[in-house]
């Protein structure tokens, strides 16, 4: 039952926190006036009012931060199918910010006319000579150095088209965007080895290798799965596609992956379903997907040996598909780099402990999760300690000699994090409900004689998806809190249509035992983020303004950048160099004819923080964000005789309304 909170409890509770407020003030200062920051009778009434009890004035608390104070941690959430990446504040849970990633986003002028984007530059644009204008954003992965985050770079993938994007976090925007030459949709992506040495892209549904032709009757011949290994060059915030490569694998779907660290650094794991390779035909009177990937008792774990896989590539024992090169599954498996075990039935969540000993896999249908040992791992490779090979002559490990224990958390178990206690948090899309279990010998808080222990279950609000706890993904994570991303919300907002908000659910780990809090629902109506990573917010070295005629996409002094505006006209292409400063432009009238060739470049000379200028010229379907000190380029023809105003679309000061100009195209 609903407990109310009477005045007499309401006062005792709003008391205590009131004096430890005093009390710490008092420690910082000895003018602050305790009376001043007293109770009011409106807090009071407010908590009566709204029916509050004990606990929701607590999550209250332990959510708020002040105006003018910054959060604690950064969250970057995937945007699913609006193709971004959403960044949310934490305990706060305000969205700080959409990065514009795989599709057009017009608040920031990213494609819609601008030169100096990722998605202008990028031939990942485009399949096939067709225009790919959405995405489907799944797993964001933060650069790692010695397996901690350190607040440089981070990775997306787009499962729909099989792309990876490259995010600089001093200005939060997407540099660089590649295409997959081999795979359509990749899900086991975006991940990272501890010094970000490789960016790791995993296949989902197998495909002939290079998007050919074949006929699904050629499924187990011409069908395959595939890692990808894209080279990542920090000092210049690229991957390298030419010292990039792939490893073929069978025509089992893959799933998630993780890179080892520490103890297990040099390996990689990767999940696989449908084991029974499937290929579907309801309407042919075949058991459809759902039934015929999910017959056989175990899938199949893929492990494998990164730093045999990169000596291979670089001796030039890999063969070439559309350009790309690809170690075949005989190469793999000859040179020991491939390696399988067995798995619970329809696995989803692949994740790598701290230590990097643990290797922690979930089966949605199984109510275990499944701890496998690094070092009885490489034991089992070492003894050739093998219950056979698959199809493909892939030794398969003994199951019994690989794993270290099996913990049953519950229905439906997806996905698993970890804190700094020894506690691995797993989500539990059947039972909508989040699992804390100890992880062994690491774990704190323990009974010697049970080290693999379920400690508790908390309901969520409602199918969960992936969870992620603070810095929970290296090799020290800080415990804290938990974000539960569900699918569902279903009560938890106000109706707004059938298509329903996601509902991302901040949770209190902080304490041992049996403490897991709810804290707070945040509707998120932009997308379904499928994954999110947390960072302590001081990591991050963000800009506050570029440095004055600045090209965002190369992070270098454009070429061309100007302090004084004027246009040039070289035979039928006209070039426009444009300053903005509140509360113009300059020039304000540009004259040209129709047919020319318009090459324009604004400048914002403005060295404020927050002194954003926009720039618009709609019947051209053009817009821009300039931020401070930034150089845009725009190139189109002006295929369109009229006259048509530009204007600044960020309202800059008290004569933003002013700040435009005309463009005219004579016939």
């Amino acid at each position: 039952m609903k407990r109310k909170l009477s005045s007499p409890l309401l006062f005792a509770v709003l008391a205590t926190v009131t004096l430890t407020v005093v009390f710490w003030l008092g420690c910082q200062s000895t003018t602050r006036d305790p009376v001043s920051i007293g109770l009011s009778d409106e807090a009071m009434k407010i908590a009566q009012d709204r029916d509050l009890t004990p606990d929701n004035i607590n999550a209250a608390l332990s959510t708020y931060v002040p105006t003018g104070r910054h959060d604690e941690y950064v969250m970057f959430a995937s945007g699913g199918h609006s193709g971004q990446v959403i960044v949310i504040g934490m305990p706060s849970m305000r969205i700080l910010k959409g990065i514009a990633v795989f599709t057009p986003e017009s608040w920031q002028g990213y494609g819609y006319g601008v030169q100096d984007t990722a998605l202008a530059t990028s031939d990942a644009a485009q399949i096939n000579g067709k225009p790919i204008t959405w995405a489907d954003t799944h797993h964001p992965a933060l650069s790692e150095t010695n397996g901690d985050y350190d607040g440089q770079f981070l990775f997306i993938n787009d499962k729909a088209s099989g792309r990876i994007a490259v995010i600089d976090l001093r200005d939060f925007e997407t540099k660089q965007i590649v295409k997959n030459p081999l795979f359509l949709n990749d899900h086991g992506a975006a991940m990272v080895t501890p010094n970000t040495e490789y960016v790791i892209e995993g296949a989902q549904y197998a495909m002939p290798l290079g998007n050919k032709y074949a006929p699904l009757s050629q499924y187990k011949e011409k069908y395959r799965g595939l890692i990808t290994f894209w080279k990542f060059d920090r000092s210049k915030g690229r991957i390298q596609k030419d010292q990039s490569f792939s490893i073929e694998l069978p025509p089992y779907w893959q799933d998630l992956a993780d890179s080892g660290k520490v103890a297990s650094d040099g390996w990689v794991f990767l999940n696989s379903f449908n084991t029974e390779m499937a290929t579907g035909g309801v309407e042919l009177g075949n058991p459809p997907f759902e039934a015929g990937a999910s017959e056989n008792d175990m899938d199949y774990l893929h492990i494998i040996n990164r730093i045999k896989a990169i000596e291979v590539f670089k001796a030039g024992r890999a063969k070439e598909i559309n350009g790309f090169p690809v170690i075949s599954i005989e190469t793999a498996v000859k040179e020991g780099i491939l390696y399988m075990t067995p798995e619970p039935k329809s696995p989803h969540g692949c994740d790598v402990s701290p230590s990097g000993k643990y290797i922690v896999v979930s089966g949605k249908l199984d109510p275990h999760v499944t701890i496998y040992h690094i070092d009885k791992i490489k034991k089992a490779i070492a003894d050739q300690d093998y219950e056979g090979t698959d199809e493909y002559n892939i030794p398969i490990l003994r199951f019994d000699s690989v794993v270290e224990a099996q913990v049953e958390v519950g229905l439906g178990p997806l996905h698993s994090q970890f804190d700094n206690q020894g506690y691995v948090y797993t989500s539990l899309f059947l039972d909508s409900a989040i699992a804390r279990w100890t992880l062994g010998p690491e774990a704190k808080y323990k009974a010697p004689e049970q080290p693999w222990t379920l400690v508790q279950q908390l309901p969520i609000h409602y199918n969960v998806g992936h969870l992620v706890t603070a810095e929970g993904d290296t090799v020290s994570p800080d415990g804290k809190y938990a974000v539960s991303l569900n699918k569902w919300a279903v009560d938890r907002f106000l109706t707004v249509g059938p298509l329903l908000p996601q509902n991302l659910q901040l949770i209190d780990i902080n304490q041992a035992g049996e403490n897991m809090k709810l804290l707070y629902d945040m509707p998120l109506g932009i997308g379904e983020p499928h994954y999110a990573q947390i960072i302590k917010a001081d990591k991050l070295k963000a800009w506050e303004v570029y440095p004055l005629g600045w090209d965002t996409l190369h992070q270098k002094k454009h070429p061309k950048a100007t302090n004084k505006g004027k246009i040039t006209v070289k035979g039928n292409t006209v070039e426009v160099d444009m300053t903005a400063i509140r509360s113009h432009y300059e020039p304000e009238r540009i004259e040209v004819k129709k047919g020319q060739r318009i090459i324009w470049r604004i400048n914002n000379l403005e060295r404020t923080y927050d002194a954003t200028h926009g720039f618009a010229l709609p019947a051209y379907n053009i817009t821009s964000s300039i931020e401070p000190g930034e150089t845009v380029t725009l190139d189109f023809i002006a295929d369109q005789e009229g006259v048509f105003t530009f204007y600044c679309t960020e309202f800059c000061s008290a004569l933003h309304l002013e700040m435009c100009g005309y463009f005219l195209v004579k016939p």
